[in-house]
């Protein structure tokens, strides 16, 4: 694929009293209490943004720009970058909420991913095709535009077809959370596809890179903007919401407009556990198979000595200082 490919990650730095504050003003009730809702583990940051940008530039060069959509922050991420990439390293923007919001400044501020990924294909300047990420992934080895982007521009869609019925049945019948119904990213998905007219199937998607069109985004949620309004009128998550990205997923599938891949084939996970050598085991694993997309979750709730060893695993693979 020869058209410039771009990458968007969100990021939001949880240490900010400021943007801590604000939380505190547009809570409502306990939301702050659940961390699938508006928890601190939801804003938490150790400095996962640097090992992102760097497994970029190391394994993904060829990439046009990176856009870093913030919440009027700024990782100051030029001394790393200058640091460990001294021959140069890929342009970097910081895209401020206000600017992907414009028209629709009423909603803000928001503080769920579900919303802000409502909007990141109104960023000015970015490329027809794109790659969504968070500051949680990075790659973990050589990455090429065809594992994004299949034949004429196609997205790959790291995800696997989950019969809906079946998952709307055994989401009824378990336990509701609090007396309400839990909110999932699960049910996000299941509410995507009812609006774009499945009733059997919807695409699983994980916790992974997204290689996603702007177009499709146009013309899902461009051309309807009630939806884009259904989805960030709501500061924190919400059950009414539904996955932006699903729905642009199912919206070129009608078309047979996406290659569906399987995510356990590229994909490494990690969430610090309170298991003995857990983490070892993990990365003893990582290390025997070579991983294109590494996601390590929560880091903020690892030991001391969990992290270091997460961190020299970085270090040695991106040849980078951490």
């Amino acid at each position: 694929m020869t058209q410039p490919i771009d990458i968007v990650i969100t990021w939001v730095d949880g240490q900010d009293e400021a943007l801590a504050e604000k939380r505190r003003q547009y809570a409502l009730s306990d939301e702050l209490e659940h961390d699938d809702v508006g928890g601190i583990t939801r804003y938490a940051s150790i400095g996962e943004i640097k090992w992102c940008l760097a497994s970029i530039n190391r394994f993904a060069p060829w990439v046009h720009k990176i856009f870093i959509v913030t919440d009027n922050q700024n990782p100051n991420v030029t001394p790393f970058l200058e640091e460990n990439f001294p021959e140069g390293y890929i342009p970097i923007e910081i895209v401020d909420h206000k600017e992907i919001f414009k028209g629709f400044e009423q909603f803000l501020p928001i503080f769920n991913s579900l919303s802000l990924e409502t909007m990141l294909w109104r960023i000015p300047g970015l490329s027809r095709h794109f790659i969504e990420m968070n500051d949680d992934l990075m790659f973990g080895a050589p990455v090429s535009p065809e594992d994004f982007f299949a034949g004429e521009g196609v997205p790959v869609c790291y995800a696997t077809k989950a019969n809906l019925p079946l998952i709307r049945l055994t989401r009824m019948i378990k336990r509701h959370k609090d007396g309400k119904p839990r909110l999932t990213f699960k049910g996000n998905m299941i509410a995507a596809a009812l609006i774009a007219g499945n009733r059997w199937w919807f695409l699983m998607i994980c916790h992974t890179v997204k290689p996603l069109v702007r177009d499709a985004f146009e013309e899902c949620l461009g051309q309807h903007p009630e939806l884009i309004e259904r989805n960030i009128r709501h500061h924190f998550r919400h059950i009414e919401q539904f996955n932006a990205e699903e729905l642009h997923y199912l919206h070129l599938a009608h078309k047979k407009r996406i290659c569906l891949r399987n995510p356990s084939d590229v994909l490494f996970y990690l969430q610090p556990r309170n298991r003995k050598g857990y983490v070892l085991r993990k990365l003893a694993h990582l290390k025997a198979r070579s991983y294109k997309f590494c996601c390590f979750n929560n880091l903020n709730q690892a030991s001391e000595q969990d992290l270091n060893d997460i961190k020299a695993w970085i270090a040695e693979t991106l040849n980078i200082s951490i």
